[in-house]
């Protein structure tokens, strides 16, 4: 094969892939845009907090100049307080979420949904605020093109950051919405341990509603700080590839977003952790 030949073939590879900004927090912003399209990677998820410090507008030029598609924008939600006050400050922030996606160009604004207010017991009460939370946001949303992304997280954080816990409950949520307005996050870290899932990526897949597809590794022993535990892919016991074809099975050929949390990668070198993404992409997830 000629090295053009070869450099075409690799371009292929990671057509799909997404590198999320938390992946590689050690990288600005500028940083991450240069170290992604040097690889050929033409894909990124972006962070609220980090887009707002450099300037949501100034972001949005920088992904445009530099030919990068941003994918996603983490986060909103955090619906479940039961004090009005609370609520309406909470629905306020989402709203600006909702603004600052479209204007870096994304369709996907990821929501988590928050956990138990203080000395609240009620789960099932929280969820259906979620609910209503959500369709609330939709209606504005809808106006943007901003689909909202109902993210479940693995049940450990069900007390204090997500009382969404399965596939099946952020659907469950999500299809009481039109589809083009609201849908879930497939994420392996979250999800590989539920034998629920196949079914529940097939019934995504039907409906419509898979808008974000994220990867990260389990792996054991868990950290202290488990948020901060996902592992490189390839490094746990996930089975990457099958979630991708899973997913590809259901009618979802979109970004397929690398999120790791861990600071073992952001103490490395940026573009040595990047290169080694692809790599592992290439081997563990096409």
């Amino acid at each position: 094969m000629s090295a053009t030949g070869g450099r075409q073939e690799a371009a292929r590879d990671l057509a799909r892939l997404s590198i999320n900004q938390e992946t590689l927090k050690q990288w600005s912003l500028p940083e991450l845009a240069e170290g992604c399209r040097s690889l050929g990677v033409t894909n990124v998820g972006l962070w609220r907090a980090p887009v707002q410090e450099y300037g949501v507008e100034r972001a949005a030029r920088l992904m445009r100049d530099s030919g990068l598609t941003v994918t996603s924008l983490c986060r909103g939600g955090f619906f479940t307080a039961a004090d009005p006050a609370a609520r309406a400050a909470a629905m306020d922030d989402n709203r600006a979420a909702v603004d600052e996606a479209a204007t870096l160009g994304t369709d996907a604004l990821v929501l988590v949904s928050g956990g138990l207010p203080d000395g609240d017991r009620d789960i099932a009460g929280a969820r259906l605020r979620v609910a209503d939370a959500v369709g609330e946001l939709a209606a504005y949303a809808a106006g943007s093109g901003v689909r909202l992304a109902i993210e479940p997280l693995h049940p450990m954080f069900a007390a204090d950051r997500c009382v969404v816990s399965t596939l099946g409950q952020a659907l469950d949520i999500a299809e009481g919405f039109p589809a083009e307005q609201v849908g879930v996050v497939v994420d392996s870290y979250h999800l590989w341990w539920d034998d629920r899932v196949p079914d529940g990526i097939a019934r995504a897949g039907r409906g419509g509603r898979i808008v974000c597809f994220q990867l990260a590794d389990w792996v054991t022993p868990l950290p202290e700080g488990v948020l901060l535990g996902r592992g490189q892919l390839g490094d746990g016991c996930v089975d990457l590839r099958g979630f991708r074809e899973q997913v590809d099975a259901a009618g979802y050929l979109g970004p397929v977003e690398v999120e790791i949390f861990n600071p073992a990668l952001w103490a490395r070198d940026g573009r040595e952790v990047l290169a080694e993404i692809a790599d592992r992409y290439r081997r563990h997830v096409l």
